[in-house]
């Protein structure tokens, strides 16, 4: 069965992806594991700069990256694809691209990685998103035209080992995705993707394997679903 539009499932995609038509998705922007081994547990003796939060380890850790069949169904059902932490396995990935997506992180003193890099599917050039990605060190978009540090009210509640923020997802839809498009996110871990969705007026379908995680981005979601209500009223 098909899941119905802006539906949010705590599944294993693939139970899933061999059921969508081919090409139903237009844009899908994914963050699978890389296999490098980031659960959760280690996190929280990376950072040097800031204390970093203590995190449940992730239901079935990072130990490998999906398989070959993963990535042949989500290009097959997808028009276009954007895929996190690509550079770690390439060799499943059938096509070259020109356009890779460069997150700074502007992590500084750190032993994280400085940038994370995404495959996409366009044509383009490469493109470099600038964001501060480090505990309640968070900063805005150059490319927004303001930045803000360590202002702990507007920043975003860290709930995922391998949480991304929501300026991220809504630059790569401004960017990437056309209005009317459906996206697709097969690992939505803290659901910074749907809410990047919802802001930007995307209908989309996602997926969770974690239960507990997805608990936590179904909770995040509610709350700022909440807050849009709030604000309409």
């Amino acid at each position: 069965m098909i899941p119905g539009i802006n539906s949010f499932i705590c599944a294993d995609c693939m139970e899933y992806l061999p059921g969508f038509p081919d090409n139903y998705f237009d844009l899908a922007i994914v963050d699978p594991p890389y296999g490098i081994g980031e659960d959760g547990k280690r996190n929280r003796s990376r950072s040097k700069l800031v204390k970093a939060t203590e995190y449940r380890p992730i239901q079935g850790n990072d130990k490998e990256s999906p398989d070959k069949e993963y990535f042949d169904q989500l290009i097959r059902v997808s028009k276009n694809q954007i895929i996190w932490g690509a550079n770690h396995f390439i060799s499943k990935i059938p096509y070259d691209s020109p356009c890779w997506i460069v997150w700074d992180k502007c992590n500084g003193n750190t032993d994280f990685a400085d940038c994370e890099l995404a495959w996409t599917s366009f044509k383009s050039s490469v493109r470099q998103f600038r964001f501060m990605w480090a505990g309640f060190m968070q900063g805005k978009s150059i490319e927004e035209g303001w930045i803000q540090q360590g202002n702990k009210k507007l920043n975003e509640k860290r709930i995922h080992p391998n949480q991304k923020p929501v300026a991220l997802y809504r630059w790569l839809l401004r960017k990437y995705a056309k209005p009317g498009d459906l996206i697709l996110d097969t690992h939505v871990g803290s659901a910074s993707s749907l809410i990047a969705c919802i802001h930007e007026d995307f209908a989309y379908v996602g997926f969770e394997q974690d239960p507990y995680y997805y608990e936590a981005a179904s909770k995040r979601l509610d709350e700022y679903k909440g807050q849009l209500s709030i604000f309409d009223l």
